[in-house]
């Protein structure tokens, strides 16, 4: 039997999720890395994503940040959910930003995670930090293989 590497899996993890995420593609993210663990994911700010303020919606930071921690934390195909998160605003997104949030693995025990993400500007400037608490359901892949 030919065994898949980690990157392997977490590469068809990515693969099969991104497939059928209507709302990472509708807000139009896109996957640029996963690996065991972690995942970098990218999305511009438009026009209807624009509060009240001409700056980005503090909910969809959230959920950029939120998409790169679901790719992370499932990259081992165990199906994996988010139990809670938290973000801090630092610093505001304006049209045509392009933001990249980089979602890391800090702890994975039993069934319970922590990862970690930044969220940064095309200027590499921080705008947001993230922690997503994940629950893994034993027993089942995050996507067939």
């Amino acid at each position: 039997m030919n065994e898949r590497s980690p990157q392997e899996v977490a590469d068809a993890v990515r693969d099969g999720m991104f497939a059928n995420d209507r709302a990472s593609k509708g807000l139009g993210m896109q996957v640029l890395e996963v690996s065991p663990g972690s995942a970098t994911v990218v999305m511009t700010v438009r026009d209807d994503m624009l509060n009240g303020h001409q700056t980005c919606h503090g909910g969809f930071i959230a959920a950029l940040a939120d998409s790169a921690f679901a790719f992370a934390c499932n990259s081992y195909n165990e199906l994996t959910v988010a139990s809670g998160f938290s973000i801090d605003l630092m610093a505001p997104a304006r049209c045509g930003d392009v933001l990249t949030a980089r979602c890391t693995e800090v702890s994975k025990a039993g069934r319970t995670g922590v990862y970690d993400a930044d969220i940064f500007n095309q200027r590499d400037e921080r705008l947001a930090v993230f922690r997503g608490r994940s629950y893994t359901i034993k027993g089942k892949s995050a996507v067939a293989t």
